[in-house]
């Protein structure tokens, strides 16, 4: 017997997944949220200036570069969950695998945000005359990731706002809020180091979008 749609979807998203009982679990679980709920916010920012890119191209490349410490926080939580379940580690076996869907997609959302990030900044290394080929693979990567990367926040939107208010609240200090929330401020504070030092690296792009 078929289960009705709105229950496959609550399963697809993990609204109702039990709590973590092992707190490494749970910690990681909430790393992966919070470092989620901070992209997702950058994410939005950075589509913004997709909207009139000629006029904000330098936040563009700066959004581009302070997205890259959390991302690679995120792809390092995310992995060390992956290894744990697969090396046959208690804790994670016991929280259960991903649906499905979301082990399926999880390839396609790294690849294309790898693929995406590193020909934008390999961009920052050449002229706008020589880069052509690099910027047609910046698009096409783009317009693969934005397909994944839609679906896969609309699965994880509820879950990741969840995971990490609960970072907030008085309560998780005890279990390890303060380390995780660390972790992601020093993800940023390098980022915006990379972002400012990108308005030097992209003058010749910059040049270029303006006068064009």
């Amino acid at each position: 017997m078929e289960r009705p749609a709105q229950e496959l979807a609550i399963e697809l998203a993990g609204w109702h997944e039990p709590e973590e009982s092992d707190q490494g679990v749970r910690g990681n679980a909430r790393l992966t949220a919070l470092t989620g709920a901070v992209l997702l916010v950058l994410l939005a920012a950075e589509g913004v200036t997709l909207l009139r890119i000629h006029r904000l191209i330098e936040l563009h490349v700066f959004l581009g570069l302070l997205l890259l410490p959390p991302v690679a926080l995120k792809l390092c939580s995310t992995g060390y969950k992956i290894l744990r379940y697969y090396t046959a580690a208690r804790s994670y076996r016991d929280a259960g695998p991903p649906h499905p869907v979301r082990r399926a997609l999880g390839p396609l959302v790294i690849v294309s945000t790898l693929a995406v990030l590193a020909t934008g900044v390999s961009l920052l290394t050449v002229t706008p005359r020589s880069g052509h080929t690099l910027l047609f693979l910046h698009q096409a990567s783009f317009i693969v990731w934005v397909s994944a990367m839609t679906l896969h926040v609309l699965i994880h939107l509820v879950r990741t706002f969840r995971g990490a208010a609960r970072e907030l609240e008085p309560a998780a200090v005890a279990q390890g809020s303060l380390w995780r929330l660390g972790l992601v401020s020093a993800s940023l504070a390098v980022g915006a180091v990379l972002g400012v030092l990108s308005l030097s690296w992209g003058q010749p792009w910059f040049q270029r979008m303006v006068g064009g």
